[in-house]
């Protein structure tokens, strides 16, 4: 049986108004959170792993259960692919199937991680955020990756990012607020042929309109 999934419901009619006010103070002001010790061991252990063979690196925020991550590594079986998520419930009902040397699956804080991996001089080939939690509410701009502190450290790690979306304000959040760090890229419609996650699945078996934002950093 199809799931069916309701349309995003919110209280913004265009991109947030504050936006820019908000990417330029998070340019201009370090974040300064101390970074959480289970991430600093996480983050260490992939770089260890990864370490140990030279492949070009794909990383896949957000990644819920591991679905899109495993089959970004089958698809690419010469890259390293690490799929991180903050959730240890989520990680944990990765579906079981043959074990992939290239892939690593990580619980991790991504605010963190991004630092981390900025820091660390990371630069995927590869980068994917794959519909993150909206935050509809323009209340909750702040949560949102283009309006957290977060932000400037995604955009050093780089890559080719991919973000994908069933709402379309988010993505054109997103853009603007790459544009404002100096890079441009391309927001467009998107039919999916094959499906890398569960919810691009029940979004466009539902008929939902699904956009995604690539550039390249």
């Amino acid at each position: 049986m199809k799931q069916v999934s309701k349309s995003i419901e919110t209280n913004q009619e265009d991109p947030h108004a504050r936006l820019e006010e908000t990417v330029r103070k998070h340019m201009q002001h370090a974040f300064r959170r101390p970074i959480a010790d289970h991430t600093k061991r996480a983050f260490a252990e992939v770089e260890q792993k990864i370490a140990s063979r030279d492949r070009p690196l794909i990383l896949d925020a957000c990644c819920g259960t591991g679905d899109s991550s495993r089959k970004l590594a089958e698809l690419h079986a010469d890259h390293w692919v690490v799929g991180v998520d903050k959730s240890e419930h989520r990680l944990s009902r990765e579906r079981v199937g043959k074990p992939l040397p290239n892939l690593i699956l990580v619980r991790a804080d991504l605010n963190d991680f991004y630092r981390l991996a900025a820091t660390s001089g990371w630069k995927p080939a590869f980068h994917y955020i794959l519909y993150p939690n909206p935050w509809p509410k323009a209340e909750h701009l702040g949560r949102r990756w283009h309006g957290a502190p977060v932000f400037p450290f995604i955009v050093k790690v780089g890559g080719q990012l991919e973000v994908r979306s069933n709402w379309k304000i988010y993505l054109q959040e997103f853009a603007a607020a790459i544009k404002i760090m100096g890079f441009v890229g391309k927001l467009e419609a998107y039919e999916p042929q094959s499906y890398l996650t569960l919810f691009e699945k029940k979004y466009h078996e539902s008929r939902q309109d699904i956009w995604r934002f690539r550039v390249e950093l």
